[in-house]
């Protein structure tokens, strides 16, 4: 026997409404009372009926798909961010197409590209160094997009982000009022990342506050990885002990667990002999031994926001184009007064 295929008209039978308001309720939930919005839901829900997404395309334009295009997958904030961002969607009934860059900008337009010609309704991109030609692309396709991670109000573009650089000031600041003069810092790769240079930017800035500058023979850069965190401590921290930065300042919190794995290796307690800042405030950061001095950036809200970007600009709804989101300072017992001597 042959199963009937439930349509749009047995939900708007069993909602008692018109097709057209079924319609609007699955298409445009926003155009739609809430009752009514709920009736039909119900009356979907209740029959097992599933719209044909296809069907929904060609009738809106829209395949209500957002792209995002991130570094990589092997960062536990770009994790945490995803699954935020995808929460948000799927509750408004939009699918989540994800590709890695690398941090390469040609690779990140070529990733763009090909989201693009798969329909794409927007993107969300990192930060804001991106090739002319993909933001050609967008304009000629106008498809909306919204910079995360960064906050750059004086720019014609979307963004939802801190201020890495204010962020990074901060920081320093904090340990400049313990009392550190020889300050260093394992900072992120720069290249291609503008929140890690807006991260050196900032401890510049506070040191040159200070009277002080930021030593190039203290300043490392790294990628994101545990070992490379801990070579770069023990060049940092293989000098004399008065020869050597008595606080670091470090990318994101991973860079920062490198550091302190590294100078307990060397007999140097923290924050005794050396003090230890973190960026980011990961969910393990307040359980090591000692617990992680940091910068903790709200990355649900930020990934969050970027989605309502988005979901509220293909809908026609007013939305903000640059949204700060604060970073604030984790005070715990990585960092302390500088050594005498």
């Amino acid at each position: 026997m042959k199963t009937k295929t439930i349509g749009i008209r047995d939900v708007a039978q069993r909602a008692g409404v018109s097709i057209a308001t079924v319609s609007r309720a699955l298409n445009s939930p926003g155009s739609v009372r809430s009752e009514l919005r709920v009736r039909v839901d119900a009356a979907a829900h209740d029959l097992g009926y599933v719209p044909d997404a296809a069907a929904r395309a060609l009738s809106s334009r829209r395949t209500r798909t957002i792209g995002a295009v991130i570094p990589t997958v092997d960062n536990a904030m770009f994790a945490r961010g995803v699954e935020a961002l995808q929460h948000y969607l799927s509750l408004k009934d939009y699918l989540l197409l994800l590709a890695t860059s690398g941090y390469d900008p040609e690779v990140e337009q070529r990733q763009a590209q090909n989201m693009v010609s798969r329909g794409v309704d927007g993107l969300i991109l990192r930060g804001d160094v991106h090739t002319e030609g993909l933001r050609r692309l967008l304009e000629t396709h106008r498809i909306p997009f919204v910079n995360v991670g960064v906050y750059h109000p004086d720019k014609p573009y979307a963004c939802v982000g801190a201020d890495n650089e204010a962020a990074a000031y901060r920081a320093c600041r904090h340990l400049l009022s313990l009392g550190h003069r020889r300050i260093g810092m394992v900072a992120a790769l720069t290249l291609h990342n503008d929140r890690a240079s807006a991260r050196v930017q900032g401890v510049q800035r506070a040191l040159r506050d200070a009277g002080l500058a930021l030593e190039p023979r203290w300043t490392i850069e790294v990628p994101y990885r545990l070992d490379d965190a801990r070579q770069a401590a023990r060049t940092l921290l293989s000098s004399a002990e008065g020869d050597r930065p008595t606080a670091l300042v470090c990318g994101n919190d991973v860079i920062a667990y490198g550091v302190m794995l590294e100078a307990e290796r060397r007999g140097l307690r923290v924050p005794m002999n050396l003090s230890v800042m973190g960026f980011d405030d990961l969910e393990w950061s307040r359980h090591l031994r000692p617990s992680l001095t940091t910068m903790h950036l709200p990355t649900d809200e930020v990934w969050t926001r970027a989605g309502e970007y988005l979901v509220n600009t293909l809908a026609g709804l007013p939305v903000t184009c640059h949204y700060e989101v604060e970073a604030s300072m984790v005070v715990r017992e990585s960092s302390g007064p500088a050594p005498h001597g």
